[in-house]
């Protein structure tokens, strides 16, 4: 079995001291690809070098909510004049969102927004961040229609909000948080929606699974994120597998990219 690593942020600190042990065993485990956001615009340009040495890294250019500064009105002209001229080096726009938690949240709606355009653009899906801010994300959708989908980072919410996102073409991102039992929403959407409503995610270093509250996570825990899913599922382990690839592959394009 084959799977993708659809959100993981491989170039921090966290994890660079040992990446090349980390990405064998995830390599080891049959995780063979993986999507590495961006975060800042700093950092995005980091990933253009970091993308190259690491084939197997697929990259997005994005402003995450947490990282927003006054002079990110500034910084999201440049992403989007950057996006523009590596635009075949990209397989998202993100992360990006709303978080209710933190920040100036007028500037991470009009920043948002900026992302939504910026997609519909290049052509390109959403990674999309959310903290208590599905109502807001649905706002700036009404405002801007994302025109290619994406993923919904780190889903956590009711069915009904699943639903709206998959009929706006968007995936959901299953990692971490679906191991733990209180979970009981986020666990129901994935037993009720179809399967290709659905893809993998670390968020490593973040996010950690089930007993590993504390520690660092990598990227071979999607393994007990998948193990979690077939447990929600009905469909043997061999087609829930070849499903999250597929659906992976096609939201991020990645056949063209290899």
């Amino acid at each position: 079995m084959r799977f993708i690593d659809s959100h993981c942020h491989l170039d921090f600190d966290e994890l660079t001291g040992n990446l090349t042990e980390l990405m064998s065993d995830a390599t080891a485990s049959g995780i063979t690809q993986f999507v590495v956001p961006g975060i800042s615009l700093a950092q995005s340009k980091r990933l253009l070098a970091f993308g190259k040495k690491h084939p197997s890294c697929h990259i997005a250019f994005g402003l995450h909510p947490y990282f927003l500064t006054e002079q990110s009105r500034e910084e999201m002209a440049q992403l989007a004049d950057l996006a523009e001229q590596h635009r075949g080096k990209l397989v998202a726009i993100g992360e990006c969102g709303i978080d209710s938690q933190c920040g100036d949240l007028a500037l991470q709606q009009a920043l948002f927004k900026s992302h939504i355009t910026l997609a519909n653009r290049l052509g390109l899906p959403m990674i999309v961040h959310h903290r208590q801010s599905h109502h807001l994300i649905a706002q700036a959708f009404k405002q801007i229609s994302p025109q290619f989908g994406g993923v919904i980072h780190a889903f956590s919410g009711s069915l009904q909000q699943a639903e709206y996102y998959v009929k706006l073409g968007f995936k959901l991102g299953l990692g971490g948080t679906i191991t733990y039992p209180r979970a009981k929403k986020t666990r129901e959407v994935v037993s009720r929606l179809p399967l290709s409503s659905f893809v993998l995610e670390t968020d490593a270093p973040s996010m950690p699974v089930l007993g590993c509250q504390g520690q660092i996570n990598v990227p071979v825990r999607l393994i007990d994120i998948f193990a979690q899913v077939c447990q929600l599922r009905s469909e043997p382990e061999t087609e829930v597998a070849q499903t999250l690839y597929a659906t992976t592959c096609r939201v991020f394009n990645l056949t063209s990219l290899g």
